[in-house]
């Protein structure tokens, strides 16, 4: 008596091709798609191949195609939404070229980096599109190269690397949220980011974060220009986490001239800084104002809506997607960075001040 409850044998391409009627030639060139066939012969494999519940075999498909069909990703915080957007965009850019992706978290941090990169090498991915925690700790990433898989970074740039790039234009995007903040009257200004603290004071040549230091570049820049004083001493990273954070804030505003106005780096810092202000009982903007990187869903439902930097993340995600495709299929492209423009969505979270400036009670 047959036992129901043993495993059934996996359906193989001869299995389609007796139930097709056709040759196990003719049934691989249809499952491989590869070759010439009729269309009423392909019809009848297919349908076949439906009927039977047939699965290719990757590995056999890698081995004879040398391809895999898969795209590794590694981002720095999936939690993130900025990288849930493109994670999204690189997707489906993926899949309408016929790959599928693995997407692995390194948490910002290089040794997480590092074995997700080894790791994704092994599997054999087709090519590699990496947010690299550290811009100057590469040899990883050269190795990609070496084991001749394309490589894309995504929102931040290594030139030495000699690869394409996708960021965002991160300089003049914290340009025009720090001139929109200055021109509003604001003269002691606030960067927070949650790029780890590293020893020693702050040098921004050595923010190992291109789009971290690149922003950092661009606010400092404002404020030198509006002949404002130590254009460094509001620029505070660390805001790992909210405690991280809440001790961030508290130590601004414990200034003896303190901010009036903070630009937070990426959504998760935003919505760190703005429960902060609300744990110390300031109101945005009437004691301080705030803009945030990124237009994420929260920003526009809090009391005020939050004025962003728009990155038109999806777009990023979606170019690198495309590009790592182009580069598998050896279209012959110069190396580029290749930067999506932002643009500033004005709410309500920036006052306008001149004289007697925002009350303040930390304590």
């Amino acid at each position: 008596m047959e036992d129901s409850a043993a495993p059934k044998r996996p359906v193989t391409v001869a299995d389609v091709a007796k139930a097709a009627r056709v040759s196990k030639a003719t049934a691989a060139r249809v499952l491989g798609g590869y070759g010439v066939v009729s269309g009423k012969i392909k019809d009848q494999v297919m349908a076949a191949a439906a009927a039977l519940e047939y699965r290719p075999n990757e590995l056999a498909r890698s081995m004879s195609t040398g391809r895999s069909g898969i795209i590794g990703i590694v981002v720095g915080d999936i939690e993130n939404a900025f990288f849930s957007l493109a994670v999204r965009g690189i997707s489906d850019a993926a899949r309408l070229a016929g790959f599928n992706v693995i997407i692995s978290n390194s948490g910002e941090k290089l040794d997480a980096e590092k074995s997700a990169v080894d790791l994704l090498i092994g599997k054999r991915v087709d090519g590699l599109i990496v947010t690299p925690a550290r811009c100057d700790s590469i040899d990883h990433l050269r190795h990609v190269g070496r084991a001749g898989m394309p490589l894309v970074l995504f929102d931040r740039s290594i030139p030495e690397l000699g690869v394409d790039a996708v960021t965002g234009d991160d300089r003049e995007a914290a340009i025009a949220a720090a001139r929109f903040m200055v021109e509003a009257g604001h003269r002691h200004l606030a960067y927070v980011s949650a790029m780890d603290v590293e020893d020693g004071g702050l040098d921004i040549a050595r923010i190992s974060n291109s789009a971290v230091r690149e922003r950092v570049e661009g606010f400092v820049s404002v404020l030198t220009e509006a002949g404002l004083p130590n254009p460094l001493h509001y620029v505070r990273l660390g805001a790992t986490n909210q405690p991280q954070t809440d001790a961030v804030i508290k130590r601004l505003l414990s200034n003896s001239s303190p901010p009036t106005a903070i630009l937070a780096s990426d959504s998760l810092v935003g919505l760190r800084v703005f429960k902060s202000l609300q744990s110390l009982g300031l109101s945005i903007p009437d004691d301080i104002s705030m803009i945030s990187f990124l237009d994420a869903d929260w920003t526009s439902v809090t009391v005020p809506p939050i004025t962003v930097v728009d990155q038109r993340v999806y777009e990023m995600g979606k170019l690198a997607g495309e590009r790592l495709v182009a580069r598998i299929e050896q279209i012959p492209l110069a190396v580029e960075r290749l930067r999506v423009s932002t643009s500033l969505v004005i709410r309500s979270s920036v006052a306008r001040i001149g004289g007697l400036g925002p009350k303040r009670d930390v304590n």
